[in-house]
């Protein structure tokens, strides 16, 4: 590891010349700097970034806490906050909780430790109206942005998040107005903030036309392709008479979809379908999936700027980015009509 005495040695300077040189000093002169700085590159220098951390009380270092990779909503919500973090020069360590409890909170002690200047975290919800350790972030006084509606466990944080209600409600409206009575919903997890805001979205649209929302057409999903396999199955065996579906995200879509259509059904003739989330999946599927777009290349930007806020010491407010219906050709008007 080449270090700052073997780089002195090579130009020939005190090694806190070189020090200074390699921190733009304006008291080496810049000849001197440029055969430092030269020197540096050729031999390989690479700067101790722990030890520039204790002199300047910043480690550069961002927190990323979400429930996986292979969730396709957070691959362009992590691609823009690595890219904006980069500009920024900070480094951020990815950290994943499988939406379990125990991990998020094994997740959040280690970036603690690390000493990180901040933290952005999508939560693992739960029915607690409290959790430890977001009780431990907050007396850390670390930074803290919420990716996604922040529960009564993390109220306590600033949060970004795409606005699902409207956006649900949206979608609902649509298929309401292509004419359909029954609207089968398959709800994602109980204590997901989310996935009740998107359920909201769907009973208002109903309640605007003074209609009350069939239970029976209510079928608690979850949020994996998995899942959505899972409620084609109860789907067809209740007999629910709906005519059209509305999916709390497109994985769910996607497995309900494929599990109806290997049993003769038609979408859409037979069977209207909406997602939620316009992953990439939805658009390239055998079926196009209409469904809302949510803005997450902008929401990992938005919460990169939220955070950096935070850091700099200034207020910040919760923010919500507006969501789009994408109609495409899973859905059209119901047959009888």
């Amino acid at each position: 590891m080449i270090r700052l005495v073997d780089i002195a040695a090579r130009v020939g300077v005190s090694v806190m010349t070189v020090s200074k040189a390699l921190r733009d000093r304006p008291d080496v002169s810049a000849a001197t700097r440029v055969r430092i700085k030269q020197a540096a590159k050729e031999m390989g220098y690479v700067p101790d970034s722990a030890a520039l951390g204790l002199r300047l009380g910043t480690t550069k270092l961002i927190g990323l806490v979400i429930p996986a990779t292979t969730n396709p909503i957070f691959a362009r919500i992590v691609l823009a906050i690595e890219e904006r973090a980069s500009e920024l020069g900070y480094e951020v360590l990815l950290m994943h909780t499988q939406n379990l409890i125990e991990r998020e909170e094994a997740c959040l002690r280690r970036l603690l430790s690390r000493r990180v200047d901040g933290i952005l975290v999508a939560p693992v919800y739960r029915m607690e109206s409290e959790a430890r350790i977001y009780r431990e972030l907050e007396a850390s006084k670390t930074p803290v942005v919420l990716l996604g509606p922040p529960a009564a466990c993390c109220s306590q944080f600033v949060s970004v998040q795409s606005d699902d209600l409207p956006a649900s409600f949206a979608a609902t409206q649509h298929l309401l107005q292509l004419g359909h009575e029954r609207i089968a919903y398959l709800a994602g997890p109980l204590p997901a903030m989310w996935a009740q805001e998107r359920f909201e979205g769907y009973r208002r649209a109903h309640r605007e036309l003074g209609r009350d929302v069939d239970d029976r057409l209510v079928f608690h999903a979850g949020s994996t392709i998995e899942d959505g396999v899972k409620a084609a199955l109860q789907f067809a065996n209740e007999n629910c008479a709906a005519t059209a579906v509305l999916a709390v995200n497109d994985l769910i879509a996607v497995g309900f979809a494929n599990t109806l259509l290997q049993q003769g059904l038609r979408i859409p003739q037979d069977l209207s379908l909406a997602g939620f989330g316009n992953i990439l999946l939805a658009e390239h599927f055998r079926i196009p999936l209409t469904t809302v777009r949510q803005p997450k290349f902008r929401l990992g930007l938005a919460a990169m700027e939220m955070l950096m806020e935070l850091i700099r010491g200034e207020l910040v407010e919760n923010r919500r980015l507006p969501a789009e219906l994408i109609i495409r050709t899973s859905t059209a008007a119901p047959q009888s009509a």
